[in-house]
């Protein structure tokens, strides 16, 4: 028989508090594809002028501008209690600040550490992209903002447990703690679309960029295609705004054409202007 080794986890004790606390949400979960050919573009631009952005970058910049166009979505439930005499509330944000998921190493263990990335409504890619580079450093875990990170996994079960909960227990706070929307990418893998939920209305899931077939102008032609899923706490929201998010975000992404970055010449995206909004046009038009 094999040997088996008990391994007492404490560099993954936040994951499994959050597990624990998450378990009143009532995650709904849709996908859709998006043509990145602009996207993809564009990184190629920059790349030429000296920029060099993420996928996700690209993501959470367009995220940040979707959800300020949808306030609902951009909230959180005021009580996780509510009882037979108190009323259903919501709690809805001014501004857009993304929980990245992130998977560095903590002493040596691989776990998963969330990065708050603020403003992402008003952010530039720039901007963003010196957050992520920052948090994406080997020593990434030493950064003062995953203090609390460290600190569960020194404290005592019980007071850990406490201690999480009671970070989370204002939701008018909970920007500068977890976040308004979560963004995670397993897009550096071979992984086409994966479903998470990461405690907010909304949490982005994107899987690899590869080439498939759309059809353009009546061809069928290679291009470069995500695939982006959602999930949606459905305390918070229901399944018709959900899916305006959804397409709000797919076509600002397809749509993608950023000018405002002084120094770099701009990308000439006319022919993939053209192509994609030829292979949408069926969908916008009225049914």
């Amino acid at each position: 028989m094999p040997a088996a080794h008990v391994h007492t986890e404490r560099r993954r004790r936040h994951t499994l508090y959050f597990l624990e606390w998450s378990r009143s949400q009532r995650p709904v979960h849709l996908d859709t594809d998006i043509d990145m050919t602009r996207v993809q573009a564009h990184r190629a631009a920059a790349r030429e002028g000296g920029a060099r952005y993420s996928v996700v970058t690209y993501l959470l910049h367009s995220a940040g501008r979707v959800l300020a166009r949808h306030p609902e979505a951009n909230a959180t439930l005021a009580s996780r209690r509510t009882g037979r005499l108190r009323a259903p509330r919501t709690v809805r944000f001014d501004g857009v600040t993304a929980k990245l998921a992130l998977d560095r190493p903590v002493e040596g263990e691989r776990t998963v550490l969330s990065a708050l990335i603020p403003d992402v409504q008003t952010a530039s890619l720039d901007d963003i992209q010196r957050h992520i580079d920052r948090y994406r450093a080997e020593d990434a875990a030493d950064l003062p903002e995953f203090k609390g990170v460290r600190m569960l996994g020194r404290l005592p079960v019980a007071l850990g447990r406490l201690a999480f909960a009671a970070a989370l227990r204002d939701p008018r706070k909970r920007p500068g703690v977890f976040g308004t929307v979560s963004v995670s990418s397993l897009g550096h893998r071979s992984v086409d679309g994966f479903h998470s939920a990461g405690g907010t209305a909304v949490t982005l899931c994107a899987g690899r960029i590869a080439d498939r077939a759309v059809v353009r102008e009546g061809r069928v032609e290679p291009a470069p295609v995500m695939r982006l899923g959602l999930t949606f706490d459905h305390r918070v929201i229901d399944g018709a705004l959900a899916a305006d998010v959804l397409s709000d975000l797919r076509h600002t992404m397809e749509d993608f054409d950023d000018g405002s970055r002084e120094g770099v010449p701009g990308p000439d995206l006319r022919g993939a202007d053209h192509d994609v909004r030829s292979a949408r046009g069926l969908e916008r038009s009225p049914r």
